[in-house]
């Protein structure tokens, strides 16, 4: 199977070589910024902007013409080349949000980018892109350090399992990134290693997950929560950056150890989903999840902290893909399926449970669980009893607003790009 997979190296450059990137990221934002006033000129005059094919070929004839833009030639046409193709893409979707058609925040016009006030970065797209040992080759760039070994996509590229796409160079925390966007032919097994396993996730806020599975176990894997953690050295940071005189070298050093610390918390969130949603997908060949409106929890002023800490969002993604590649699946439960309030011993459901009460107690049946392990085990219920109802077949069980019709849910693991659960408006039900 044919995915398209990321690989990111560090770089350790020479300082000449440092010169260099600061150099290609100026051109990439110049390029933007050149091509961004281009289109807003022709949008005054005639009401419609330029392609990036088109912005390309205006910029071929102005870099010879124009005795000012002598210094196009030191850095790599790729610079140029993709920061109007990435302003192509910007405009187009900013006319699909406009219009309705493109899903998540209504978008703005694209704006100017200011050295400082953006993220560095720039792509290729053609040249000389390898890799060996702990070494990177770039267009125009040469052979740079990195500094971890870069043997498991060099190996792939050897054995022709691996092409390379793209590279994108990025710098982050004062720390230069490259990107290897390559198309990737997994060997994906027929079927999951322990067939018939399953495992219900709910994602909370004390703790990452908690899990019920088909074994009878139950488990609980506590999220490091970074930013809580680091929030005494945040205020600290920012205190200190804040004291500093704008434009003077002190702000300058202030403002590289507040990155730091952004990034070390970005970092070790990171690293903690990766390996819990590896085990998790290794492990099952089912895993049952609740579809979250991520967005709207996000809006609890009490708990928008705790849950972006926790990162949802990213470990539903990253299961998606992750149990395709074992051969496993994903399924999605409702996004209205009463997880928590309902009793995993009986069934019966609460009209209301407060998220202060960590303990369920069941009125019916006299059931004493933490509030958590019941929900994982009612989201295992799913994939043990209805698994097939439940993997797009149908609406939702729950009934929907008078006059709408229900959704037709496809869970688990979509194309490389698409991942996570789509879902499509069916037909009225006659």
């Amino acid at each position: 199977m044919k995915v398209s997979q990321a690989y990111r190296f560090a770089l350790d450059p020479a300082p000449a070589q440092e010169r260099a990137l600061w150099s290609h990221a100026g051109a990439a934002r110049f390029a933007w910024n050149w091509g961004l006033a281009r289109c807003k000129e022709r949008y005054a005059a005639e009401g419609k902007w330029y392609s990036g094919v088109d912005l390309h070929k205006m910029w071929n004839a102005a870099k010879k013409a124009d005795p000012a833009l002598g210094w196009w030639g030191e850095n790599s046409k790729c610079a140029y080349q993709e920061a109007f193709r990435d302003l192509d893409r910007a405009l187009r979707d900013f006319v699909r949000s406009r219009k309705g058609e493109r899903a998540g925040t209504r978008l703005g016009f694209p704006r100017f980018k200011k050295r400082g006030k953006c993220r560095d970065s720039f792509r290729f797209s053609t040249g000389a892109l390898r890799c060996a040992g702990t070494t990177v080759t770039l267009p125009k760039l040469g052979m740079i350090a990195t500094h971890e070994n870069t043997r498991k996509l060099a190996r792939r590229l050897e054995n022709g399992t691996a092409r390379i796409l793209s590279a994108t160079v990025t710098r982050t925390a004062q720390r230069w990134f490259v990107s290897f966007t390559c198309e990737v032919d997994r060997a994906v097994p027929q079927r999951h290693a322990r067939p018939g396993s399953a495992v219900g996730v709910d994602l909370g806020v004390r703790a990452l997950l908690t899990g019920a599975d088909s074994d009878g176990r139950v488990f609980t894997v506590g999220g490091p929560k970074p930013l809580r953690t680091s929030l005494r050295k945040l205020r600290r940071a920012c205190r200190a950056h804040s004291r500093k005189a704008k434009g003077s070298a002190n702000r300058r050093k202030s403002a590289a150890r507040l990155a730091r610390v952004y990034a070390r918390v970005a970092n070790v969130r990171t690293d903690a989903l990766h390996k819990a949603t590896s085990q998790l997908a290794s492990r099952y060949a089912t895993v049952v999840l609740e579809d979250l409106n991520v967005a709207g929890m996000l809006r609890n002023q009490r708990l928008s902290r705790a849950i972006a800490d926790q990162g949802f969002g990213a470990a539903a993604r990253m299961l998606a893909y992750k149990t395709r590649w074992n051969g496993g699946q994903v399924i999605a439960a409702g996004r209205f399926y009463p997880s928590s309030k309902t009793c995993s011993g009986c069934g019966a459901a609460k009209a209301k449970l407060l998220l202060s009460e960590r303990t369920y107690v069941c009125a019916a049946c006299g059931l004493v669980l933490d509030r958590d392990v019941n929900a994982a085990v009612n989201l295992l219920g799913l994939a043990v009893s209805g698994m097939e109802r439940i993997n797009a077949c149908g609406p939702q069980v729950r009934p929907g607003l008078a006059g709408r019709s229900g959704l037709k849910q496809e869970p688990g693991a979509a194309d490389a790009g698409q991942a996570g659960t789509a879902f499509r408006q069916r037909k009225a039900v006659a």
